[in-house]
């Protein structure tokens, strides 16, 4: 599996759309799968061997930051979903989170955006 952390860029999107749009409630966070201590508790049983390996993808696109979030807004569903669920006020607030978070963190100097996102890789053998 390939799981974003919550610590990375990514899971910082989703801890921001958090804060804007509830969660439901009693659904563990999905982002969790990028903790080391949760998948080795969610499978403890039935894996002989786990080995986990932090790694880094570089997220490009060849537009600005705030075009980057329209796009993740049409295509995304986790990001359709959050906007979908508030009125203009909210989407225009979760819209400008989500901007401010890519140009943090974008390192393109052209007009474009690119941004390093971690991720666990977990590789596990059923026993």
């Amino acid at each position: 599996m390939a799981n974003w952390m919550p610590e990375g860029f990514v899971g910082k999107q989703f801890r921001a759309m958090s804060e804007i749009v509830q969660p439901p409630p009693g659904v563990p966070a999905p982002i969790l799968w990028g903790d080391e201590k949760v998948v080795r508790q969610r499978l403890s049983k039935g894996i002989s061997n786990l080995v986990t390996t932090r790694q880094k993808a570089h997220l490009n696109f060849p537009f600005a930051p705030n075009q980057v979030v329209a796009f993740f807004r049409q295509y995304f569903g986790p990001t359709q979903v959050a906007f979908s669920k508030l009125d203009a006020k909210g989407q225009a607030q979760l819209a400008s989170r989500l901007e401010s978070l890519w140009n943090e963190h974008n390192v393109a100097k052209n007009g474009n955006t690119s941004v390093e996102a971690e991720y666990l890789d977990v590789r596990a053998t059923v026993a």
